[in-house]
């Protein structure tokens, strides 16, 4: 009764205050992790009363299922924005402004940190310094899809931004593996070639052929039946399904296998796109079915940021070093790509700002990091404050950038 009745009232949390999010012009994903915050186990859930908010992290992650559905179906909906006919025309340019936005995050933190290694070697090691860089490359897709689904934006901004969000995943994956690699070496004196350069790419190679394979059995069945209502929940059920397997982790001769559910389920989409005749009416529908799924995604998120963090000063300053070198490195790397790849100047000017937003992977990792041992924790308390910011600005920052730009029609909310 009690987990029923936390779910209902995370979602009236996150519809009230997203009325007051309207009333200020703030993207309702802004309103949904406020709301989360307020519910959350660091500020009503403290008073301890059922049901009047999550009593404590455990509780906000024995949730999880919920946020790892809801990511299935944000990756799927990606998926709908590599339809061949739309790739022709920006495919090459959006792969190669991702990677340059991604590096250009990665190089820009970890020449900073490094720098700040050195000055203050006692507060921040070099480890500490290659990880974080690392995890500046990824960035949070749902976020944006949400600001670009509420203000149903459209234009070439919108049009190479989603693929962009989508491609970070990958390209973060393997930047990140492989400067935990040396982080781990510098750690512990030895270094791995296996988990550093063969895991990544197999990694985000087996996400996108399992990917691939229930894309081909998704659309296939899809075929045999004939209403609307059934092919809903045909989708409903693959995405699901799929997101499942991924959670899957095994290791063969040595090398440890696992998937990426953002690949994955992208890469479902992106099969079903091209194949189904209606997948653009299924798309919608499903869309329009998992809007409570993504509404509790931002309101648990919210409500899993720790405000603890904020406490220790090391940890603020680091992080505010950390965000201003990572948004600075996201906005160049951004800038240069597409001015490289010849886009619109709208592109080269607006791109970068709405590539801010880092939560799910960003969270992922540094989880990763924490076998590091006491540096580890660190590299997650960072990470978790950049987040709280990111994700409470972000999204509005993500809006003003696609409003400039000419793609968010006045009222089209």
């Amino acid at each position: 009764m009690e987990t029923l009745l936390v779910i209902s009232i995370a979602l009236l949390a996150g519809l009230f205050m997203s009325r007051v999010a309207k009333m200020v012009k703030l993207p309702a994903v802004t309103a949904y992790l406020v709301a989360g915050i307020l519910i959350g186990p660091f500020c009503l859930g403290r008073l301890q009363i059922p049901g009047l908010g999550f009593n404590s992290l455990d509780q906000v992650r024995s949730l999880g299922i919920i946020s790892d559905a809801a990511m299935g179906f944000i990756a799927f909906s990606i998926g709908n924005e590599f339809r061949l006919s739309q790739l022709k025309k920006n495919g090459v340019q959006a792969t190669i402004v991702g990677i340059c936005e991604s590096t250009g995050a990665c190089i820009l933190v970890n020449a900073v940190l490094i720098g700040l290694h050195f000055l203050m070697p006692d507060k921040l090691s070099l480890s500490t310094a290659i990880t974080l860089g690392a995890i500046a490359a990824a960035t949070a897709p749902a976020a944006t899809l949400m600001v670009v689904r509420q203000y149903k934006a459209k234009g070439p901004l919108t049009n190479i931004l989603l693929p962009i969000v989508a491609l970070d995943d990958a390209v973060g994956l393997i930047i990140f593996a492989v400067s935990f690699g040396i982080a781990q070496s510098i750690e512990h004196g030895q270094i791995d070639v296996v988990s550093v350069l063969a895991e990544p790419l197999l990694e985000v190679v087996l996400s996108l052929a399992l990917g691939f394979v229930m894309g081909l059995l998704f659309s296939f069945t899809e075929t045999l039946f004939q209403s609307s209502s059934n092919r809903l929940e045909i989708s409903i059920t693959y995405v699901l399904m799929v997101a499942a397997i991924t959670m899957l982790e095994f290791d063969i001769g040595g090398v440890h296998i696992s998937f990426s559910s953002l690949l994955t389920c992208m890469m479902l989409g992106t099969v079903f796109c091209n194949m189904c005749d209606v997948s653009e009416d299924l798309m919608e529908r499903t869309e329009n079915w998992t809007d409570p799924l993504s509404i509790l995604f931002f309101v648990l998120s919210g409500a899993e940021l720790d405000f603890s963090v904020i406490m220790d000063v090391t940890i603020i300053g680091i992080g505010l070093v950390y965000i201003l070198s990572r948004s600075a490195g996201k906005y160049l790397g951004a800038g240069l790509g597409a001015k490289a790849m010849k886009c619109e100047p709208t592109i080269v000017k607006y791109l970068g700002v709405t590539l801010l937003p880092q939560a799910g992977v960003a969270l992922g990792m540094s989880i990763m990091a924490e076998s590091l041992g006491p540096e580890g924790m660190i590299i997650r308390n960072i990470v978790l404050f950049a987040v709280l910011i990111y994700e409470l600005v972000g999204p509005t920052l993500t809006k003003i950038a696609l409003t400039r730009a000419g793609e968010i029609v006045p009222g089209a909310e």
